[in-house]
């Protein structure tokens, strides 16, 4: 290889250059090849909303270096991007300003390309999608006539959370800490006919394929397991006073003797039914004093549970007792059946409440019989003890008395053994113009038709007047409104809502992998060639609602034959924020960077590396503008390293021989390898820097450039491809290689350099051998510790347990000490 002499590192100059280069090779311009291993490498696309800052670009770097990883690692890379470009920031803007959100949204995606181009950030822009755009949106609306086909699309009136900001209906997964998810307003609950997806049909298998997420990790996993929130229990019916009955959903069946009064939801359709005349104005009061709390606070156990009277009264099934139904707002209509048996001595919300309005408390469940009687300061919640004062029930265990008093309320033709969830049906209708138009038109003698697939799309109209009480424009747009029945011909109105944003990113993976299809939303063949996405990368914020509405999609899908997989992420990773003098880098706190910036001052490269070595990339980190300063001053001391030709010896020096540097060259390979599919971008990044190191102490112990010299530097040069993309181009072809260096193969670790670098070092836990694994010799403490801390058999010697010092013997033994 012919080394071309180099001048002073300029990335202001070098940079452009490769941009071009890499676009004009085509990277990322992928079709199905059978001849590669697939990889879909894929990270959330973005809301258009105005110009992108460095905080954004974690995301973005991430996914970048690692797909530049996997191609030199000979795979087939489907690295696409696009849009989430509906949704109400552009058409509040529109309100305030006159500007169409179309308009703002086109320029704020010029913008964003622009961002993404300088910082290297490239993907395959042939498979581009933008939400807002007809060529998308079309398959949206033809992927609700599916659901609608399959039973999965429904209209109902139903309470719904209404931001009175927004003028639009939330689902309950976009109320966060209390409030709107997009402007911070308070919601109230608002009656109105919604269009949902019936996503509680799929609660149980989406919340057991969460088991087959190995890759996801496992907080989000949690999130969404307690969001599903699935409870078995029993179904019990309570006779009211004079008119019909009151059904409850019960987790404690065996509790029943202890119910002393009933609590239905203040939103509950038997409210109006079961309320005296002498109780209807307090009722009535009360209601509309609910309508201004949150789901959210009125199940928090810090909110104070206020109820009203109704009037009436039930018959206990068991005791026969009557016993007062109460309103309440710490009993949720859209929680089981909207209605509990209020079991004071036995559940803390319950006995709270009792303890307020004076209400009897009646224990049913002791730790042992002789404490039946004796009076409780607070509930008594535990699992372990038996029945009393439960008549012929009395004596059994909790476990017994919840299978006998199901097994009698089945006989009785009273109750049934149940599973409810806490997971609701998705609200998808919004009451907004800058959305996907639902396809749905309503005719006088038809009611209720859809649009014929043959007719979409249903467009979106450029030409409406926003109205300062932001009130959505369609119902004002006569071109928009009126139409024909597609059955009878007769004159008909549209659907004004338009649907709910995340419809739009619960299937946008799938149209990359086909996004030029004019027939379908996408076909099954090149679909299941490139899905599961293999690697996700977004923010934990995504953890319930897209995540969980995605998933909910592809199982739909998967059971209409359109898919053959049903979950779509088989990996995820979700990235920390970037904060700076404190706070997250946001454009609002004025502490954010640009691209621009960033570029003009130290080049693409510094930036992409600082962010993907700042900290791990899974934690929060704060930016450091001393360190941005390092990690330029480290790219400008490889380039010298590598390019440069007169070097310093340094008098009395250690000798490095061209096989330590070897040995260190093939032990980085090895770590960097490691990391990056572990997504450890910083401790790759630290492993390339220590290299670098190394190379500097052979040059200054007076090592040449020789073949073995130069084998190293182009080995690091390609380590570096992922990271300082542009650097490692230009350094590339100066040192003579052939075509791009993210086409060149990955440098593989050559096994019997490594073994003559390697050590067997045992691993005691208390003095106790538990395991004797591989490591580089010479290996410090701190890493000899994390790596004996990776042993299956150490971990579970340690257990629950904190490891409180290590005793190292270098190169032969770790004692972990836990006592």
């Amino acid at each position: 290889m012919a080394r071309t002499a180099a001048p002073v590192y300029d990335p202001q100059a070098i940079e452009p250059k490769w941009r071009e280069a890499w676009k004009k090779a085509g990277l990322f311009r992928v079709t199905e090849d059978s001849s590669k291993p697939k990889f879909y490498n894929l990270v959330m696309f973005p809301y258009p909303s105005g110009p992108l800052h460095m905080g954004h670009f974690r995301n973005y770097v991430i996914g970048d270096a690692f797909a530049r990883y996997k191609v030199m690692r000979g795979f087939n890379v489907l690295n696409p991007f696009g849009w989430d470009a509906f949704g109400l920031p552009a058409e509040n803007a529109a309100i305030k300003s006159g500007i169409p959100p179309r308009v703002s949204t086109e320029g704020n995606i010029a913008i964003s390309k622009h961002e993404l181009d300088i910082m290297g950030v490239l993907y395959a822009w042939d498979r581009e999608v933008t939400t807002c755009n007809e060529d998308y949106y079309q398959w949206t609306q033809w992927l609700f006539l599916k659901f609608l086909e399959m039973g999965l699309a429904y209209k109902q009136k139903a309470w719904v959370n209404w931001c009175p900001k927004d003028m639009t209906v939330l689902a309950n997964e976009q109320i966060v800490n209390g409030v709107c998810w997009r402007c911070g307003t308070k919601p109230t609950k608002k009656e109105l006919e919604q269009w949902f997806f019936k996503i509680t049909a799929y609660a149980q298998r989406l919340l057991d394929d969460l088991n087959k997420l190995d890759r996801w990790p496992e907080r989000v996993k949690v999130m969404q397991a307690n969001w599903i929130g699935r409870s078995e229990g029993a179904e019990l019916e309570f006779f009211v006073e004079h008119d019909g009955k009151l059904r409850v959903f019960t987790t404690r069946p065996d509790t029943v003797f202890g119910a002393t009064f009933m609590v239905v939801a203040p939103e509950h359709e038997m409210v109006q039914k079961v309320v005296t005349p002498e109780q209807r104005a307090a009722v009535d009061a009360y209601i509309e004093r609910t309508k201004a709390e949150t789901e959210i606070e009125r199940l928090s156990t810090e909110h104070e549970k206020t109820g009203v009277f109704s009037g009436a009264y039930a018959i206990n099934p068991f005791t026969k007792e009557r016993i007062p139904i109460w309103i309440a707002d710490y009993v949720l209509a859209t929680y089981g059946t909207g209605a509990i048996m209020a079991v004071p001595a036995h559940d803390s919300r319950d006995f709270e409440f009792a303890r307020r309005y004076k209400l009897p408390i009646r224990r049913v469940i002791s730790a042992n019989r002789e404490a039946a009687s004796e009076p409780l300061d607070q509930a008594f919640e535990a699992y372990d003890g038996v029945l009393v004062n439960s008549g012929s029930f009395s004596g059994l265990s909790v476990k017994e008395g919840v299978a006998r008093i199901s097994a009698e309320a089945e006989r009785m033709g009273i109750g049934r053994r149940t599973i409810t969830y806490r997971l609701r049906d998705w609200l998808i209708s919004r009451q907004r113009y800058w959305g996907v138009p639902i396809p749905i038109i309503y005719c006088p003698d038809h009611g209720i038709v859809p649009v014929p697939y043959d007719q979409l799309p249903i467009s979106l109209p450029d030409k409406v007047e926003f109205r300062s009480d932001g009130q959505n424009p369609l119902l004002h747009t006569p071109s928009f409104l009126d139409t024909t029945c597609p059955k009878c011909g007769k004159p008909s109105r549209r659907e004004t809502d338009t649907m709910d944003t995340f419809v739009d990113s619960s299937w946008y993976f799938l149209r990359y992998a086909d996004p030029n299809n004019q027939r379908l939303p996408f076909d099954k063949k090149t679909v299941d060639y490139w899905m599961p996405v293999d690697q996700y990368t977004g923010g934990i914020e995504h953890a319930i609602l897209h995540l969980l509405y995605s998933r909910f999609f592809m199982k739909a899908l998967f059971d209409a034959g359109m898919v053959s997989v049903d979950e779509p992420f088989a990996a995820l990773f979700t990235q920390g924020m970037i904060h700076r003098n404190g706070y997250v880098m946001a454009k609002s706190k004025g502490n954010g960077i640009t691209p621009d910036d960033m570029v003009q001052k130290y080049g693409a490269d510094t930036g992409r590396v600082y962010e993907l070595f700042i900290g791990p990339p899974d934690q929060d980190a704060e930016w450091n503008d001393r360190g941005v300063d390092g990690v330029a001053r480290f790219l400008h001391r490889v380039w010298r390293l590598i390019l440069g030709e007169e070097d310093e010896v340094v008098p009395g020096m250690a000798p490095v021989s061209s096989e330590d540097l070897a040995r260190k060259l093939h032990e980085t390979i090895e770590k960097v390898t490691r990391d990056l599919e572990a997504f450890h971008f910083n401790t790759a990044m630290s492993a390339l820097m220590e290299l670098s190191n190394s190379m500097q102490d052979y040059l200054q112990a007076g090592g040449q450039r020789n073949e073995a010299w130069e084998a190293v530097c182009r080995d690091l040069t390609k380590m570096l491809g992922p990271f300082a993309s542009h650097l490692a181009e230009e350094m590339w072809q100066r040192l003579g290689g052939e075509g791009l260096v993210v086409f060149q193969a990955w440098p593989q670790a050559d096994p019997d350099i490594l073994r003559r670098a390697r050590v067997v070092v045992v691993v005691q836990v208390d003095g106790k051998v538990r395991d004797r694994i591989e490591m580089p010799a010479g290996i410090d403490q701190v890493a000899a510790q994390q790596r004996a801390l990776t042993g299956p058999n150490v971990r579970r010697a340690i257990g629950d347990r904190a490891v409180r010092r290590a005793v190292y013997v270098p190169d032969r033994l770790i004692n972990l000490v836990t006592g």
